[in-house]
């Protein structure tokens, strides 16, 4: 019981410590935004001219954007919060009541979407993620057989949703995908398991690690899945270091390292950057100013941590991202935007120019990376979705925020 004790108390003071560096860390990259603010809103960066876009609305509805063929026409539909836009037109329809914000003074209540077929009766369904710390949702298709609201069903058991960047993955590799996020009461890194049988509709809790844990705070930013020590089983990281994963993804065991991952940030991604063996992660500031790579070494205890470097400064409040094959050279690339007017513009660069920017790797050359603008007035709200929508084989772009729903289809030459 005394060692326990000790434990916990080293790891009060090591979070407590950590957070106070954070918080100058933050107010650092506040004043860096504040200072290149000026300077990007004269000079917000030229798209490269690769991708086809299609403005659906510009009022805010959503800060995340799904797809669904959600008519069963054989068509990809594009979903915005309460809202679905039906294809080829980009008609809108609404599955509950809903209404548009103000982008200056309200949040919506869609921070995240995802479509797909929750109960397999063979009709697309649509899971919603609520403001942090609340439960997450989904909207049963009626299967054409209603104009009223779609019926919602609330996720396991009402558990608050932890984390800002919730991930989307399928953590038991069934196939399906199911939610990787922080348990809002319990501190705990934990992931909601789609329904895996026809006519299911539970999503059930599973824990990885144990309870009060880093990266679980309704507003805490930063978390991704990846094999970080290469020994073939996924972890998961955070930004204050990482969980190590186990054959056993329900026991709620799996141990956390301590490793300095950078800032807050969105979504993490797990990639061999330099390609020298290890895997290292690339990040995006939520709130402030920087995209970086962390690069994996071995510190003087030899223990896994991490070096970063900076990619870029282009845009700041990068809050989404996601990784596809856009140039089709067979490695993914990195994707993410600003999420415009994140905290209503009082925020230092909260109002530039809403830039949506890719980066390829070419893992042999430093830096080992190239950005590449693909539009300066839309930017990315809390998740980035990538499908085919037109047919020709290349992943195209939907992103959602304060500033309107977009689609960008890819006509990158290989």
């Amino acid at each position: 019981m005394k060692a326990i004790t000790i434990t916990g108390a080293l790891l009060c003071c090591w979070l407590t410590a950590a957070y106070s560096q954070d918080k100058t860390l933050m107010k650092v990259r506040e004043q860096q935004a504040a200072a290149a603010s000026t300077e990007r809103a004269a000079n917000a960066a030229a798209p490269e001219g690769n991708f086809k876009k299609t403005t659906l609305t510009r009022d805010f509805i959503s800060e995340g954007a799904a797809v669904a063929d959600l008519n069963k026409d054989g068509k990809m539909d594009i979903v915005a919060g309460y809202y679905w836009f039906e294809a080829p037109n980009w008609t809108r329809h609404e599955m509950a009541p809903s209404r548009t914000y103000d982008p200056r003074k309200e949040y919506s209540d869609s921070f995240l979407n995802l479509g797909m077929d929750v109960n397999q009766d063979g009709w697309d369904d649509v899971v919603i993620i609520d403001f942090p710390g609340k439960p997450g949702f989904w909207f049963e298709n009626p299967k054409n057989k209603q104009s009223g609201p779609w019926r919602k069903h609330i996720l396991a058991d009402s558990m608050g949703i932890a984390n800002e960047s919730p991930g989307f993955i399928d953590i038991d590799g069934d196939g399906r995908l199911d939610i990787l996020c922080g348990d809002k009461d319990k501190k705990q890194i934990v992931w909601l398991k789609a329904p895996s049988k026809p006519g299911d509709t539970r999503w059930e809790r599973f824990p990885l690690s144990q309870e009060n844990v880093p990266g679980t705070e309704i507003f805490s930013h930063g978390i991704g899945y990846g094999d970080i020590d290469k020994d073939g089983i996924n972890d998961v990281v955070v930004r204050e270091g990482w969980f190590k994963g186990t054959p056993d993804k329900k026991a709620g065991n799996w141990v956390f390292h301590p490793a300095n991952l950078g800032e807050p940030c969105s979504h993490m991604q797990v990639l061999d950057v330099n390609d020298d063996g290890k895997n290292d992660v690339v990040s995006a500031s939520g709130h402030a100013l920087g995209i970086w790579w962390h690069e994996q070494i071995t510190d003087e205890q030899g223990q896994i941590n991490f070096k970063t470097h900076l990619m870029s400064n282009t845009t700041a409040q990068t809050h989404s991202s996601i990784m596809a094959d856009l140039n089709g050279d067979g490695r993914p690339d990195y994707i993410t935007g600003k999420r415009f007017l994140a905290h209503h513009g009082r925020d230092p660069g909260d109002s530039d120019a809403p830039i949506l920017l890719w980066f390829e790797f070419m893992p042999g050359k430093a830096p080992y990376y190239k950005e590449h603008v693909i539009d300066n007035d839309s930017g990315s709200g809390l998740n980035v979705t990538i499908h085919d929508m037109n047919g020709d084989k290349k992943p195209d772009i939907i992103v959602a925020n304060k500033n309107g729903v977009y689609l960008f289809e890819n006509n990158i030459r290989k």
